[in-house]
C-alpha cells in the first residue's frame, strides 16, 4: 500500500455538516459517523510511516 492510497482515502472521506462521513455516503450509501474506519486506517498508516522515517526504519 502506498502513501498515495492513504491520501486518496483522506481526500474523499471528509466530515459532513451532519457529522457523517461523506465518502462512505457517496461510495456505499452508508450513514457512517466520522471518522470512519477508512480514515482511522489511513491516519494510522501515515503516522506509522512518519515514525519509521523519523527513526530511520522502513514503513
Amino acid at each position: 500500500m502506498s502513501n498515495e492510497a492513504e491520501r486518496q482515502i483522506l481526500v474523499v472521506h471528509l466530515l459532513a455538516n451532519d457529522g457523517l462521513c461523506t465518502g462512505c455516503r457517496a461510495w456505499w450509501s452508508r450513514l457512517t459517523p466520522y471518522p470512519c474506519w477508512q480514515v482511522n486506517w489511513a491516519t494510522s498508516r501515515q503516522a506509522r510511516s512518519m515514525t519509521a522515517a523519523l527513526l530511520g526504519g522502513r514503513a
